[in-house]
């Protein structure tokens, strides 16, 4: 796959998961020349970054770090205080999002994404013209399994937050499941704390502005909660181990509705 006169550049939009990080070791010695990005939240898990270092050396290259130019917190001001959720995702938008498009300005772009051909979900939809998305994986007819047989023949494997958490994305992902929340709490709990911090209650409409819509972070970290939150996830892996192997499943779901994620921060 030579790419080296056709006129674009060509990127890998890598999240910190295993997706994307599979594609970049795919994709390494069949591109002429490749950019490799990662659109940094600041709010990223210690294990995405270890992960990225470990990646780069693999690579030979750098990933280009980008960042919005104003944080969270000034987004968070922007937006009202309204906490991003599967209904209204700014964060993607502003902190993902806008600053890969700006890096790339007019440039023609080919933009390489990794989603399976073994997923059922939508892809990124660009909002320049001159961004062209590409799926490799998909094109190769590429799933699960070959992903795993990429990591592990890399020598990569898959990052460490995998031991408690189903995908890549920022400490407060609200994607998270309530398993992966209390993972978070026991995993980096100073990352939990600055969560909770986040949410609020309006004492006088009673409005919540919390991660998740039926059960804040301090509700949730009640042991006896936690104690309820870790057997139905057992319940859930013992049954999931004998329906499927798909690393989202083993980690069990709980009775949160399943939205399907950004595809620009989880893969």
């Amino acid at each position: 796959m030579s790419t080296a006169h056709d006129g674009h550049r060509h990127i890998v939009s890598i999240s910190g998961g295993k997706d994307s990080t599979a594609l970049a070791i795919y994709l390494r010695d069949k591109l002429a020349k490749v950019e490799y990005v990662f659109s940094d939240t600041d709010k990223e898990l210690p294990e995405t970054y270890e992960y990225l270092d470990k990646l780069e050396a693999y690579l030979g290259q750098r990933i280009e770090r980008l960042r919005s130019e104003h944080g969270f917190d000034h987004w968070l001001k922007i937006y009202g205080g309204y906490l991003p959720s599967a209904r209204m995702r700014w964060c993607t938008k502003v902190l993902k999002i806008r600053p890969f498009e700006q890096h790339i300005g007019d440039d023609p772009v080919k933009m390489y994404i990794g989603i399976r051909a073994d997923e059922n979900r939508g892809g990124y939809r660009p909002t320049k013209p001159n961004i062209i998305p590409v799926y490799p994986f998909i094109e190769a007819g590429y799933g699960l399994d070959d992903i795993h047989r990429i990591l592990d023949e890399s020598g990569i494997g898959f990052p460490n937050y995998y031991s408690w958490r189903s995908r890549s994305g920022c400490t407060f992902c609200f994607y998270q499941q309530r398993q992966e929340w209390v993972g978070l709490k026991e995993n980096h709990p100073k990352a939990f704390e600055e969560a909770k911090r986040y949410e609020k209650i309006d004492p006088d409409t009673g409005t919540r502005y919390t991660w998740s819509e039926r059960e804040s972070l301090e509700e949730l970290e009640r042991p006896e909660r936690i104690a309820e939150i870790k057997a139905k996830a057992e319940l859930s892996r013992n049954i999931n181990r004998i329906e499927s192997k798909k690393l989202l499943n083993i980690l069990g779901q709980d009775d949160d509705e399943f939205v399907e994620p950004c595809s620009f921060c989880h893969f």
